[in-house]
């Protein structure tokens, strides 16, 4: 017998019911979800509102305790700095003081500082001879007064223990140099004629016996009285002598190379 869907004699297969508690988990685990969710987005929202300020804050702190250390740090560093100051001062003034009084002491022996009192002076001159009134047996060189007369002359006055010493009208120093070219005077740059005066502060008494006792002063003396050189010796009472007015430090220097020894020509050359 055949049948038909409509046909209503012919029983349906019934449909299997759903089961319940799968329905029930399901909505558990969204709401589950649902509150996980709220939970970690209120977190992410306080951690967004919250973060930034706590940092900026102790950003803000750290800043101003730095800044506070280093305004602390700069005001010693200013207190230590000024007391170095100080110290550096005070120790150059009493330097500056000591070398300065002893500058002051030393000044007038090297020349430095104008000096006065008793004096004695030596004037050494040509013998005034021409070729045509030259004695006989005597040269040019005889009759005119060299170097070597001046210098002794004021070698005679420092060892007779003279404070101060000036030639013509110029202060010695331990760097002077007096040469003569021909009879004329070169001293200090600038040159001079005869008759050359020397002059010496000191104590008379000591300034005429050194003068007595110089091996080269005497040799003078005796061509002085043989030939007519000139040679005057004077006290003088006081007598204001200048500070030495040139430079007293060295303006040029070379190397002086040592001498090797020439060598002996060996046999055969």
């Amino acid at each position: 017998m055949t049948t038909t869907p409509e046909d209503p004699a012919v029983a349906q297969p019934t449909a299997a019911p759903r089961p319940t508690h799968r329905r029930a988990r399901t909505a558990g685990v969204t709401v589950i979800c649902l509150l996980a969710g709220v939970l970690f987005g209120t977190s992410a929202s306080l951690a967004r509102e919250r973060t930034p300020a706590s940092g900026a804050s102790d950003l803000v702190t750290l800043i101003t305790t730095r800044d506070q250390q280093v305004r602390q740090l700069s005001e010693d560093a200013e207190e230590l700095q000024a007391e170095v100051e100080e110290l550096q001062q005070g120790v150059e003034t009493q330097q500056r003081r000591a070398l300065s009084s002893s500058a002051d002491a030393l000044a007038p022996a090297v020349g430095l500082a104008p000096v006065s009192g008793p004096a004695v002076s030596v004037t050494l001159d040509d013998a005034g001879y021409t070729l045509d009134t030259l004695p006989d047996g005597y040269s040019v060189d005889d009759v005119v007064v060299h170097q070597q007369d001046l210098q002794g002359v004021i070698n005679a006055l420092w060892a007779g223990g003279a404070e101060a010493i000036t030639v013509m009208d110029q202060r010695l120093v331990s760097t002077s140099s007096v040469q003569c070219v021909g009879n004329t005077l070169y001293l200090q740059g600038r040159v001079y004629s005869p008759p050359f005066t020397v002059t010496a502060i000191g104590d008379r008494d000591a300034l005429h016996a050194a003068l007595e006792r110089d091996p080269v002063v005497t040799t003078y003396r005796q061509w002085a009285d043989a030939i007519g050189l000139g040679y005057v010796v004077q006290d003088l009472d006081e007598v204001d002598m200048p500070a030495y007015a040139g430079s007293i430090r060295p303006q040029a220097a070379r190397v002086v190379e040592p001498s090797t020894p020439q060598e002996e020509p060996s046999v055969g050359d």
